[in-house]
């Protein structure tokens, strides 16, 4: 297993888009910076009225949409360049259980994503409370400790997402079909819940992946579009089923398949 785990990691170290996802991933710190610059500036250049009812979103929810899609290609990538190119088969020609191969590319990703989740999302928050300081009424004067569950929680759902992506790479043996799906559930599937009549709005949208992180740690300081009926213990359950399903049906498939 270890030699096997070394492959994979060797690997991820020699494909530049493995090297460019993360620094995709990463890039969301930046983005974060320039979010809070602009919100800075236009709270400095408004009336002290204007100031008064002045809000802004978390900064940290918003940009996490990057690293989430950026390490979710690269767990479909894991395993669905490895079918473009026919690799695979020499894979599992030195591997012929299979099963070491998927949980060796899990890992990999898995830790990938454990690193660069709290990187961007910490990151943010940092640099958004050097930026923002007392404005909006002090959103990013909260103490940290207050703050750590949320964090934590936008965190762990980068690492859910890659584990997610190989999942769905390994499910469907297609890039374009399991980027799409990914996608799909971050942006398309929650716009069309949010149209639902209630209450299947909230129940549903409670659902997605996006609303998890808020519902785990209980905080709502900030009004979201998505659903909060779970209660904590549910939702941290709904996440873990999001990144390990997905990957046990992949084996599950593989161990079937001819290829």
């Amino acid at each position: 297993m270890r030699d096997v785990l070394s492959a994979e990691w060797l690997k991820f170290r020699s494909v530049r888009s493995s090297r460019l996802t993360v620094l995709l991933a990463l890039g969301g710190v930046l983005l974060g910076a320039g979010l809070a610059q602009m919100a800075a500036g236009m709270y400095d250049s408004a009336s002290p009225a204007q100031q008064a009812r002045a809000s802004v979103a978390e900064l940290e929810e918003v940009v996490l949409m990057l690293p989430l899609l950026a390490l979710g290609v690269l767990g479909v990538l894991a395993m669905t360049s490895e079918y473009a190119t026919g690799l695979i088969r020499s894979s599992f020609t030195m591997v012929p259980r299979r099963w070491p191969v998927l949980t060796a590319k899990a890992a990999v990703v898995g830790l990938i994503g454990l690193v660069t989740g709290p990187a961007v999302v910490f990151g943010t928050h940092v640099v958004c409370r050097w930026i923002i300081g007392d404005r909006f009424g002090g959103l990013y004067q909260t103490p940290f400790t207050d703050k750590l569950p949320l964090l934590a929680a936008f965190a762990l759902t980068v690492p859910a997402f890659a584990l997610l992506g190989l999942g769905l790479g390994t499910i469907l043996r297609s890039t374009a079909g399991a980027i799409a799906l990914l996608v799909g559930l971050v942006y398309v599937i929650p716009m069309i819940v949010s149209k639902f009549p209630a209450p299947w709005d909230e129940w549903l949208g409670s659902v997605m992946i996006i609303a998890l992180p808020r519902q785990i740690s209980g905080d709502f300081t900030t009004p979201g579009i998505y659903g909060t009926s779970l209660p904590p213990w549910a939702a941290a359950g709904l996440l873990a089923a999001y990144a390990l399903l997905p990957v046990l049906a992949g084996l599950w498939l593989l161990r079937r398949r001819d290829v």
